[in-house]
């Protein structure tokens, strides 16, 4: 009856340490205090003004948002850096009298990322995202807001499980 007594008490021990290792985003135990992240440089051939700032701030927000981070300027533990290398707007459907009726826009961001904790964890990778909308619309406005809105959260989203959640 006794071993049975210490038993439970390590059963629930263990249960209760091991939650600490999760948290609700999925990340688990983030080796790092600090994170930085550098302007993105609008390097596509075709440039939209603003989306270089828009996109760091969308990468700056998503991570505060999702872990116990602090944002710094400079010497950073972890590090993301890179350019937007691609914004192209390409037809995708067309009608029986061969006109479009949709269109593609697609960004494409190259991230290098750096954990300076954990250099296994570091990487160069390609994200892209695409918007799909009519043909009729002009990409401008609430069209163009909200095409770039939906590309950057989940390009944002793809890179954050990549560097931290590890899915």
């Amino acid at each position: 009856m006794k071993n049975l007594k210490y038993i439970l008490i390590l059963l629930i021990a263990t249960t209760f340490s091991s939650c600490s290792v999760y948290n609700f985003t999925g990340t688990g135990q983030i080796d790092a205090k600090t994170f930085q992240v550098n302007f993105f440089q609008n390097n596509a051939d075709l440039i939209e003004p603003g989306i270089d700032r828009e996109f760091t701030l969308a990468l700056q927000d998503l991570i505060m948002n999702q872990t116990n981070l602090n944002l710094v300027s400079s010497n950073g533990d972890l590090l993301y850096e890179g350019e937007i290398v691609d914004y192209r707007i390409t037809p995708m459907t067309a009608t029986a009298d061969q006109q479009a009726s949709q269109n593609r826009l697609t960004i494409r961001v190259n991230v290098r990322f750096s954990n300076k904790n954990k250099e296994t964890d570091d990487f160069e990778k390609t994200f892209e995202f695409y918007h799909d909308y009519p043909a009729q619309s002009q990409l401008v406005g609430t069209v163009l807001n909200e095409a770039i809105k939906d590309i950057f959260e989940r390009i944002t989203q793809d890179i954050f499980n990549e560097s931290l959640a590890k899915w």
